[in-house]
């Protein structure tokens, strides 16, 4: 339990001893074992609802994601072929439905937006002027725009290069490195309370 518990702040853990015991898991978790698949939960969800929280910007997002993520990992097991470790698995997959979710949201805060801009002349900078007085890093975290906030996360939080998170964002690698020098000199005002 220990060698397990080693293995979760890495993004990618390695593969060594444990890759026998991971496809054994996998297989029992294939052939519907329902207490393998809920060993396969406990084992990865923490690092999971991590990642799923700082991508979809707050703890409820996280909690919606996890379940989902999880759900499409039941389905597409499947497809698991062993050439990585079931955590980098996982993980991957936990990052793709992420990424997925946020584009999905931008498409919708465009449309919404547009339409309140349509029918309303209230200013939308009104609300930003409202002084936070108490701001931790999560929360700080939450304020970044979009594309600062998901570069920042898988730059600086989860520890991808910016040519990685310029394939996993399909962006250029110079804009990654544009949008987590933002989002750090943002974060730097949101917690000196500027």
């Amino acid at each position: 339990m220990a060698a397990a518990k080693q293995r979760l702040p890495s993004p990618f853990p390695s593969k060594g001893s444990n890759e026998g015991a991971d496809l054994d898991l996998v297989a029992r978790c294939q052939a519907g074992d329902a207490a393998a698949f809920e060993t396969l939960y406990r084992q990865h969800a923490a690092r999971i609802y991590t990642l799923a929280c700082r991508m979809g910007g707050s703890p409820e997002d996280g909690e919606d994601l996890l379940q989902e993520i999880f759900l499409q990992a039941h389905r597409k097991l499947g497809s698991f072929k062993g050439d990585s470790s079931i955590g980098t698995w996982l993980y991957r997959l936990a990052l793709n439905h992420c990424l997925d979710y946020v584009r999905s949201r931008q498409a919708k805060m465009s449309r919404i937006t547009d339409t309140l801009d349509a029918e309303s002349s209230v200013e939308p900078s009104a609300r930003r002027e409202t002084p936070i007085v108490k701001l931790d890093l999560e929360r700080a975290i939450e304020r970044l725009p979009e594309g600062c906030r998901e570069a920042f996360v898988l730059h600086d939080v989860e520890g991808f290069g910016h040519k990685e998170v310029g394939e996993l964002l399909g962006i250029a690698e110079g804009t990654s490195k544009s949008q987590v020098f933002k989002a750090r000199m943002k974060l730097r005002g949101f917690l000196r309370g500027k």
